[in-house]
């Protein structure tokens, strides 16, 4: 059947706001040193798509070597939305998601699956004008698969029928678990067996090809 509905990632996909995310990463670890700062980027980079609050218990347990506790796990959030959310409101939109929005709005149901926390995301997509271009705008929890799989169910829509555009592996095997199609976007996805832009703006054309 012809594509019924689209789902798009947030970040890396709508916001060019993946390097101040990857910043206030490195921020907060950064006094515990170089080394743990840098494992903590590069933890992030492979891990794109995943909740903060998870690559928080991940730094405390290999990094810290203990669990983090609830009060750590608010302080970082706040200390994370405090270093990142400003320039997330000013940063730019990706290369080519303005015209793919503009294009197929009034035509497909558009949803948001991202991995940022929910009311974090409809508050910048809601400030940037863009929330009236989305169906739905859903973020964390849960995780990635679980949230496309509830997009997709509650929608009543069969899974080959909708597109999953993601900037990240995570977003990718969402896709693949819940059986949606997937286009890539951005350096990390290149050279996969599914349809790939290094932006968006080749999408409205592969999305034109496919309803």
């Amino acid at each position: 059947m012809p594509l019924q509905a689209i789902v798009f990632d947030c970040d890396g996909v709508i916001l060019d706001s993946v390097p101040v995310k990857t910043r206030a990463f490195a921020r907060l670890a950064e006094p515990f040193g170089e080394e743990a700062r840098d494992r903590f980027v590069m933890y992030h980079t492979v891990h794109g798509g995943v909740s903060r609050y998870r690559k928080f218990e991940w730094f405390f347990r290999e990094v810290l070597g203990r669990e983090i506790t609830p009060e750590e796990s608010k302080e970082w959030g706040e200390r994370f939305a405090a270093y990142a959310l400003d320039e997330v409101r000013r940063c730019a939109l990706i290369p080519g998601i303005a015209g793919v929005l503009e294009d197929w709005r009034e035509r497909l149901p558009l949803y948001v699956c991202s991995g940022a926390p929910q009311e974090e995301v409809r508050l910048v997509l809601e400030e940037r004008g863009l929330s009236g271009s989305f169906r739905g705008v859903f973020g964390s929890p849960p995780a990635k698969a679980v949230l496309l799989a509830r997009i997709v169910s509650e929608a009543g829509l069969d899974p080959a029928d909708v597109l999953m555009v993601g900037d990240a592996v995570t977003d990718r095997n969402a896709a693949e678990e819940v059986g949606t199609l997937f286009y890539g976007i951005g350096a990390e996805l290149r050279g996969g067996s599914f349809p790939w832009g290094m932006d968006a703006t080749g999408l409205s054309a592969w999305i034109a090809e496919h309803v």
